[in-house]
């Protein structure tokens, strides 16, 4: 089993070009499918049958995973069979008919409009100009155009035009995509190009980096946003509320799904719709704020 999973896991790699983090979440959920079969005597993918599947996750429900985990191991799963039925390694699917647990929809934390100007706006307490120019062009710049997390920290200067306001990002499945930079997220890049070219190396395309001259790591910008996030709001702060709160904000004024979908790079419309759900409960405490005879609780 272990020679398949690992032709899978490449083919995931160098055909489908999927992230590191999602090669890991998938190496994770299948390992634990491998140990559970083993546990099992099942040595062979061609013997397994969806009463296994569904016992897996009966067993790891059991065990507290979350209704979103649960719904990601089956789908790891789901993907390694399709994969072995295109390979006429096996002659039918064992997770047909087996369906994830339902899930609530979780609505994703967002800072209205004023907390993120006093993010913005409040005067850094970093004393060292370097970290202080870097850090604000790193806040200004998820709020600015929307960006992941590995998209911040993979972008690469040749991919700014600051004169058009414009950057090339690229996303998920190495997707290629265009989103707009503001003008005072273009002020503080510029301000920490500046500060940059006292530690960067001559022939380094990175365009956030440490004192040291090495690309900043994901982590270290998680890092850097949470202290951001304490000395600034005093709450709790991560990259991905600073892309929540960019779609949030900007589909409440624009009302464009369609644009809003295109900024994120999501490839289906369904993940963007979330966001109207954030606009409708906006707009119900509004109601039940203002309307004389409102009282819908």
């Amino acid at each position: 089993m272990q020679t398949t999973l690992d032709r899978y896991l490449r083919q995931l790699r160098e055909v489908r070009q999927l992230s590191p983090q999602s090669l890991n979440a998938y190496q994770r959920d299948l390992d634990t499918f491998c140990a559970f079969l083993t546990a099992r005597q099942i040595d062979d993918f061609a013997s397994v049958h969806s009463q296994d599947i569904r016992a897996l996750l009966a067993q790891r429900h059991g065990e507290g995973l979350s209704p979103r985990s649960l719904a990601r191991l089956l789908s790891a799963i789901r993907g390694l069979f399709s994969y072995l039925i295109r390979e006429q390694a096996l002659p039918a699917d064992p997770t047909a008919g087996v369906r994830p647990p339902k899930q609530g929809r979780k609505l994703p934390k967002v800072l209205d409009a004023d907390r993120m100007q006093q993010l913005l706006d409040t005067p850094t307490c970093e004393d060292n100009p370097f970290l202080a120019a870097r850090d604000q062009a790193m806040l200004e710049l998820f709020y600015s155009s929307g960006l992941r997390l590995s998209e911040l920290a993979s972008v690469h200067c040749a991919q700014l035009d600051l004169p058009a306001g414009l950057m090339r990002v690229i996303g998920k499945g190495n997707k290629e995509r265009e989103v707009p930079v503001g003008s005072v997220a273009r002020e503080a890049i510029r301000a920490w190009l500046g500060e940059r070219a006292s530690c960067a190396r001559p022939d380094s395309p990175w365009l956030f980096i440490s004192q040291q001259g090495q690309p900043l790591t994901p982590r270290a910008i998680q890092l850097r946003i949470r202290r951001a996030g304490s000395t600034r709001l005093g709450q709790p702060l991560h990259p991905h509320m600073l892309r929540h709160s960019f779609a949030s904000h900007l589909l409440e004024s624009s009302g464009d799904l369609r644009a809003v979908q295109e900024l994120l790079g999501h490839a289906d419309i369904s993940t963007t719709q979330i966001y109207t759900h954030l606009d409708f409960q906006h707009l119900a405490k509004v109601y039940d704020q203002a309307h004389p005879r409102a009282k819908r609780k």
